[in-house]
C-alpha cells in the first residue's frame, strides 16, 4: 500500500440547479471521508464591480479577499466570527446575504481531500536503501556498465538550442523555496502566489516533517539552474519559474479557482501533481468554480491561445484505482501524464486511463533509479517519486517547444503529444493501433515524450483548425444492466455534417456523459467502441469501490480515438461482472448516455489546398486556328448608360465608342465602361482611364509603390509609407483581417498577431511570456499592482516585496540567515560559503551549540544543560570518563562520532580526539 501525500482540499456543494454527481461535486460514496465539513469562507456573484462587492460584504459583515482568478464578478468572501471548520452550515445574520438582491449566487465552501501524487517507496521494501546516482539518467546517461534510456531525447532538444526561454512555467502545490540555490535565479515572483496565506510569498511552510516539499520538488524538475555546482539540472533550465501555495491547508473549489486564474496572460503553462484521493473508491473532479476557471483559461489565457494545463494522472494503481474517476484528469482541457520505470515497466503506482496523453520516466521497484531534483532546506534528492515527477518533466518539455513556437495553441501542444510520443520499449499488454495509424495504450497513451521531436515539429507547425463539438445521444429509455452480463447500446451519428460550426469529421477527445444507476458502482466495466472498430475502455472493475450511487452525470473522456473518422455507428458497452455476494433482485439501470464529440471538420495535418485560379479566364484561339470573320451590319439601338457621347456599336459596355466615366482593359484585351474601377486598379480622371496599380497593391491612388490603399493576400500595407509589405518593420505586426501592419504596444520592440503579444521588448523592459515588463534594477522588485519598480528592503540586493523576509540575494555586507538578510549571524548559526549562491549564508551550528565556528564540532558556547568539552557540548548529568582502556579502544575505532561513546568517554573522545 503507497502512503500517499493526503491534504485536505475545499470542494464547493453547488446550490446551482447543477447537474452534480459522484465526482462533479464533493467527494462522493466511500472513500470520500465523513460528513462534509463547512468553512468560514464563500464563493459569492456580484454584478457592478468591486466596490459593490466591497459594499455587500460589509453590510453583512463580511470581508471581501478580491476577485477568484479569471472569474469576472466572482469574489472570494471571508467571515471571522464563523467557525472555521464546522459540521454543519451555522446560520445567522451572515446568511442574508443569500436572500439579497443584488447577490446573484453565493455558496459556502466545503472541505475537499486531495493527494499529492508521490508515491513513496512499496512498503515491500521499506528498508531498501536505493543507491543515489550522480547523473541524471533519464536526460543524459554516462554510466557503462548501465543501459542508457535517454529516450525522452531532453538532450537532444537543448543541443538545438531550446532551453525554456521566455517561457513561464507554476507549479500549483504547497508552494516552492524561492531562495534555493537552483530556483533562485529562474523564480518569477510575477507566476507566483499564496493563495493559503493572501500573499505574494509562496515559501513552503516548514515542520519538522518537512511536509510541504512536494512543490519544490517538482519545481527543480522543470527549472532548476543549470551549471551553478550545486545539485541538478531543470528540463528547462532557463524557464521562469513560480509557485502558486494553494495545497497548504482548507482549500476549496473556490480556492482551486483562483489558483488557475493566477495571471493566465503571464503565465504559459500551469503543473498540477495532486488530485482527488486515490483509494479506489472515490469519484471526484473540480467543482463549479474550477470548471469555469479550466474554461476561461482556455478561452481566453495566453492572449487567447488557451492556457496549458498540465496533470499528473495518479498513484491509485496498488488501490486498483482508475483515473477515470479523477475529473481533472479526465477533462479535455489538461494534459493527462502517465509514468513509465527505467525499463520501460508498470509502476506499482500507475493508475490506467482512457485519458493519459504521454508518459515519461519516473520511480519504479527497487533495483530501478529514481529521478533527481531539488528538495526543501536547499538541499536535493532522489526520492522524488510517483506520477509527482512526470507531469513537470512534461510541462517542462512543453516549455522547449513554446520556445520553438510562441504561437502553439492549447490544442496544438496536445496535437504535438499525440503526434511525437512513442511506445519504444514501453511493455504493455493493450498497445493498438487505432483506426488513424496512432499507437496507444490505456497504459502509456501514445507513449513516451520526445523532446527533439516535439521542438522540431513546433517550428513548422501550422495552427490545427478551429475546435468542433457534435453532442447526440440515442433515443432516452432505462436498460436495465444485470448482474454478469453485459449491456450494449448504440447510435449512429453524422458527426452533426448538417451543422457547419458543429461539425465533427476528425476526432480529438471523445466525451460519453452517463447517468447509471448500480447496487455497486465497482462492479462495472465500460467500454466505447467506434465506427472504425476502436475498443476504448472507459472504466475498469475497482475493487474497493461498494457505492450504490453509481454515476450521475458524470463525464468520461477518451483520447483513444484521435485522428478517426466520426461517422457511423458507435457503442458504448456495460460489462456487469460482480465482485462478492450481492442481490440477484437489485439490478443496475442505464437511464441516459449522451456522445460529445470533439475534434475538426477537416483534417488537422492537411496542408491548405492551393488556391482556386480565377473562376473567368481569357479565351484564346487555338494553336493553327483561325477565327472566322463575319460581317456584322451597322448597330442603330440604345447604347449602355456608361457610353459617352459618341454613341455604341451594341448594347453593352463593351460596345461603348466612349465612356462616361471610365474605360478598362486595352485594344488587346477589349476595353468596356465601368463606373468605378475595380481592385487593383485607380481612376485616372484626366484620361478617363482605369490604370493598374502598383504590383502587390489592392487599392491605390496612383502607379508608384508608395500610392497603395490596400494590399493583395499574403502583402501587408505599411502604413509608414503606404507600401505592401510581405513582411511588417520592427514595432509592427500583421494583421491578417485588416491586411495591414499595425503597431505593437510600446512596451515591445516585435509582437506577433497581436499588438501586445510581444517577442521582443522596448529598452527598460523584458519579457516574461509574451509579455514586456519593466526591467527593474538591483535593489528593486516589479511591483504587480501598481506595475512599477519599488526599493526592496535595504538589507536585499535582488527581492520579490518590500519585506526583509522577501530577500532573493543579499545586499553588500550582508549574510542569508533562513529568509532574511542580517548583517552578523545570531546565536547558533555561523557564516559560510554556500553554492549557487554569491555571498555567505548563515548556518545552523549543531543543536546543542550557542555558538560554533564552522560545522560539527567546533562549538565556542553551549545552550544550559550542556558543558563545553573540547569543541563539543556535551549533556551535564552524562558528562564523564569511563574506564581509561574502554575510552582508548573507542577512540581507536572512532567510536567518537556517536554519541552515546562521545558521552560515555566525554574527555577522551571531545578533546584529544
Amino acid at each position: 500500500m503507497t502512503a500517499l501525500w493526503l491534504f485536505t482540499v475545499f470542494v464547493v456543494q453547488t446550490s446551482l440547479s447543477v447537474a452534480s454527481g459522484p465526482g462533479s461535486g464533493p467527494g462522493s460514496g466511500p472513500g470520500s471521508g465523513p460528513g462534509p465539513v463547512f468553512t468560514n469562507h464563500w464563493a459569492v456573484r456580484i454584478a457592478g464591480g468591486q466596490k459593490q462587492a466591497d459594499r455587500i460584504a460589509a453590510k453583512y459583515g463580511y470581508i471581501n479577499f478580491g476577485q477568484i482568478g479569471s472569474l469576472e464578478g466572482h469574489y472570494h468572501f471571508h467571515h471571522s466570527r464563523v467557525v472555521r471548520r464546522a459540521p454543519y452550515s451555522l446560520k445567522g445574520p451572515h446568511s442574508f446575504i443569500h436572500m439579497d438582491p443584488q447577490v446573484d449566487w453565493a455558496e459556502q465552501q466545503v472541505v475537499k481531500h486531495r493527494v499529492k501524487r508521490d508515491a513513496q517507496r512499496d512498503p515491500s521494501f521499506i528498508n531498501f536503501n536505493d543507491p543515489k546516482w550522480s547523473n541524471m539518467w533519464y536526460i543524459h546517461c554516462n554510466d557503462k556498465n548501465s543501459r542508457c534510456h535517454s529516450e525522452m531525447n531532453i538532450l537532444a532538444a537543448w543541443q538545438r538550442g531550446y532551453t525554456g526561454k521566455r517561457v513561464v512555467v507554476t507549479i500549483l502545490d504547497d508552494g516552492i523555496e524561492r531562495n534555493h540555490p537552483d530556483l533562485a535565479q529562474n523564480y518569477d515572483h510575477l507566476a507566483s502566489y499564496d493563495i493559503n496565506g493572501n500573499d505574494h510569498d509562496p515559501t513552503p511552510r516548514y515542520d519538522s516533517r518537512n511536509e510541504n516539499m512536494h512543490g519544490t520538488r517538482c519545481a527543480g524538475e522543470v527549472a532548476a539552474v543549470a551549471n551553478n555546482s550545486h545539485c541538478t539540472v531543470g528540463v528547462a533550465y532557463n524557464a521562469h519559474i513560480g509557485g502558486i501555495r494553494m495545497l497548504d491547508g482548507d482549500v476549496t473549489d473556490l480556492v482551486e479557482a483562483k489558483s488557475l486564474g493566477i495571471r493566465p496572460d503571464y503565465i504559459d503553462i500551469y503543473s498540477a501533481s495532486w488530485g482527488p484521493k486515490d483509494d479506489g473508491k472515490t469519484v471526484d473532479g473540480p467543482g463549479l468554480l474550477t470548471k469555469q476557471a479550466f474554461e476561461q483559461g482556455i478561452k481566453k489565457g495566453r492572449k487567447g491561445l488557451g492556457s496549458i494545463f498540465v496533470w499528473a494522472s495518479g498513484n491509485g494503481g496498488r488501490q486498483g484505482d482508475h483515473c477515470s474517476c479523477d475529473g481533472y484528469t479526465s477533462s479535455i482541457y489538461t494534459i493527462s501524464i502517465s509514468s513509465t520505470t527505467e525499463n520501460g515497466n508498470k509502476p506499482w503506482y500507475l493508475e490506467v486511463c482512457s485519458s493519459i496523453i504521454a508518459t515519461t520516466y519516473s520511480s519504479g521497484e527497487f533495483n530501478e533509479r529514481n529521478i533527481i531534483t531539488t528538495d526543501l532546506r536547499q538541499l536535493c534528492t532522489d526520492g522524488h517519486t510517483g506520477t509527482s515527477v512526470s507531469a513537470p518533466i512534461v510541462a517542462g518539455i512543453v516549455a522547449l517547444a513554446l520556445e520553438a513556437n510562441l504561437l502553439l495553441t492549447w490544442r496544438d501542444v496536445q496535437h504535438l503529444l499525440v503526434k511525437t510520443s512513442r511506445p519504444v520499449h514501453l511493455k504493455a499488454d493493450d498497445w493498438k493501433t487505432n483506426a488513424a495509424g496512432l499507437r496507444v495504450s490505456h497504459l502509456y497513451g501514445f507513449g513516451l515524450v520526445d523532446a527533439e521531436a516535439m521542438v522540431l515539429e513546433a517550428t513548422k507547425w501550422r495552427t490545427v483548425p478551429p475546435q468542433h463539438t457534435c453532442s447526440q445521444m440515442p433515443v432516452r429509455r432505462n436498460r436495465y444492466i444485470h448482474a454478469g452480463r453485459s449491456l450494449n447500446s448504440s447510435l449512429t451519428t453524422s458527426g452533426c455534417s448538417e451543422e457547419p460550426e458543429q461539425h465533427v469529421d476528425y476526432l480529438e477527445h471523445v466525451v460519453v456523459k452517463v447517468l447509471i444507476a448500480h447496487p455497486r458502482r465497482g462492479d462495472m466495466e465500460i467500454n466505447l467502441i467506434s465506427p472504425s472498430g476502436t475498443t476504448s475502455q472507459l472504466l475498469a472493475k475497482r475493487l474497493f469501490d461498494s457505492s450504490n450511487e453509481g454515476f450521475r452525470n458524470w463525464e468520461f473522456m477518451t483520447v483513444h480515438f484521435w485522428g478517426e473518422r466520426s461517422q457511423g455507428l458507435w457503442t458504448l458497452e456495460i460489462v456487469d461482472t460482480p465482485s462478492k455476494q450481492r442481490n440477484p433482485e437489485l439490478l443496475g439501470n442505464l437511464k441516459e448516455w449522451t456522445l460529445i464529440l470533439y475534434g475538426t471538420s477537416q483534417n488537422p495535418y492537411q496542408p491548405l489546398s492551393a488556391q482556386q485560379s480565377r473562376s473567368s479566364m481569357l479565351e484564346v484561339t487555338a494553336p493553327g486556328e483561325t477565327p472566322e470573320l463575319k460581317e456584322e451590319d451597322e448597330y442603330n439601338g440604345p447604347c449602355h448608360s456608361e457610353c459617352g457621347d459618341q454613341g455604341c456599336d451594341g448594347p453593352d459596355t463593351e460596345h461603348c465608342l466612349n465612356c462616361v466615366h471610365f474605360s478598362l482593359g486595352s485594344l488587346k484585351s477589349g476595353r468596356t465602361c465601368v463606373s468605378h474601377c475595380p481592385l487593383g486598379h485607380y481612376g485616372d480622371i484626366a484620361s478617363r482611364r482605369c490604370r493598374r496599380c502598383y504590383k502587390g497593391c489592392e487599392g491605390c491612388v496612383g502607379l508608384s509603390a508608395s500610392n497603395c490603399l490596400s494590399c493583395r493576400k499574403g502583402l501587408y500595407l505599411n502604413a509608414l509609407n503606404s507600401s505592401c509589405i510581405h513582411t511588417c518593420p520592427q514595432g509592427y505586426f500583421a494583421d491578417e483581417n485588416q491586411r495591414q501592419c499595425l503597431k505593437c504596444h510600446d512596451t515591445c520592440m516585435r509582437c506577433l498577431r497581436y499588438g501586445d503579444r510581444c517577442t521582443a521588448c522596448s529598452q527598460g523592459y523584458r519579457l516574461a511570456g509574451m509579455t514586456c515588463v519593466p526591467e527593474c534594477t538591483n535593489g528593486t522588485f516589479f511591483h504587480v499592482e501598481e506595475m512599477t519598480c519599488s526599493p526592496c528592503h535595504s538589507s536585499c540586493r535582488t527581492c520579490t516585496g518590500p519585506g526583509k523576509e522577501q530577500c532573493i540575494q543579499c545586499a553588500e555586507g550582508f549574510l542569508q540567515q533562513e529568509w532574511r538578510c542580517v548583517q552578523i549571524c545570531t546565536p547558533g548559526f555561523y557564516a559560510a560559503e554556500a553554492a549557487g549562491v554569491p555571498h555567505k549564508m548563515c548556518h545552523r551550528c549543531e543543536e546543542s551549540c550557542l555558538g560554533c565556528s564552522g560545522p560539527g564540532k567546533t562549538c565556542t558556547k553551549c545552550k544550559e544543560g550542556y558543558n563545553l568539552v573540547g569543541r563539543t557540548c556535551i549533556i551535564n548529568a552524562s558528562c564523564n570518563n569511563a574506564d581509561e582502556a574502554f575510552c582508548e579502544m573507542v577512540k581507536s575505532n572512532r567510536l567518537c562520532e556517536k554519541r552515546l561513546y562521545r558521552q560515555f568517554c566525554c574527555r577522551t573522545c571531545p578533546m584529544n580526539g
